[in-house]
């Protein structure tokens, strides 16, 4: 049994394990869920230190109209050894913890400004993993020697001049068929016109709640241009994070606003409020 739990009780009578499930795999892969219905609590599981810290960040939120309360044995310390990122992969644990916010809010949950903050305070004082830096940078140097030549990155080509910025990545594109190759969001956002501000984003420390909520929008607008295409499948925000089958998100409230520019398409229940 994992050593990274969580404790959440003061749980909804219409909260279901899967609804657990789904709403806390945003903060990394869980091992196992033990759910007591009957008392209103659960104790989670998580693969890793970070994922349980990150789970705790949501202390004080709604799940089905009740107020949660996430709380741990033991500390939870992020470890970052510093190893080479799997070619192609990243985990869901190794993101930044506003990258992670901004997931919450593409895939339609409801983030209150106080859990955004905590996302950014608790990136700012443990800066953004070693693993995830290797990873984005890997990406943005690789596309651009593939598209642009040697010691070009994808995100600089099309950030080179603001005005222009729209035309070169997509012809950058048509000519290289990046997007159509890409096998993950930050692939293919670090090739379009907004590359520079999203890499900042991802590999920086200094932003603001604002900024979660336009990466939200980012997100939120690959998920649909992806949806739309015949043959895409519906993926999450790198090769580990949760699906984005509407089926998956069925939490369901009454708080939650159903014109949220942040929210993604297709779901056929709102989600839930963390606040």
């Amino acid at each position: 049994m994992s050593a990274y739990t969580i404790h959440v009780s003061g749980i909804s009578d219409a909260t279901t394990e899967q609804h657990l499930t789904d709403f806390f795999t945003f903060c990394g892969k869980i091992t196992s869920v033990e759910y007591d219905r009957e008392k209103h609590t659960a104790t989670i599981h998580f693969e890793k230190p970070s994922a349980a810290k990150t789970a705790l960040m949501l202390n004080g939120g709604t799940l089905d109209g009740a107020h949660l309360t996430i709380t741990s044995d033991q500390e939870h310390h992020d470890k970052d050894d510093g190893a080479a990122h799997h070619e192609g992969h990243i985990e869901q644990a190794d993101k930044p913890r506003a990258g992670i916010a901004a997931e919450y809010l593409a895939r339609g949950y409801t983030l209150s400004d106080q859990v955004l903050q905590r996302a950014i305070e608790l990136d700012k004082q443990h800066g953004i993993s070693n693993r995830f830096l290797s990873y984005i940078q890997s990406l943005d140097t690789t596309l651009g020697q593939k598209a642009l030549g040697p010691e070009k990155t994808i995100s600089g080509k099309v950030q080179e001049t603001l005005a222009s910025a729209t035309q070169q990545a997509k012809a950058v594109d048509e000519q290289k068929g990046i997007t159509k190759t890409a096998s993950d969001y930050y692939a293919r956002a670090l090739s379009s016109p907004f590359g520079q501000k999203v890499k900042a984003f991802y590999t920086s420390t200094s932003k603001q709640v604002l900024d979660i909520h336009e990466e939200a929008r980012r997100i939120a607008e690959a998920h649909k241009q992806s949806s739309s295409a015949p043959t895409a499948q519906s993926t999450g925000v790198g090769s580990a994070a949760p699906p984005i089958d509407p089926n998956v998100q069925s939490v369901s409230t009454t708080s939650a606003p159903s014109a949220d520019p942040t929210a993604g398409s297709g779901k056929t229940t709102e989600a839930p409020t963390v606040i």
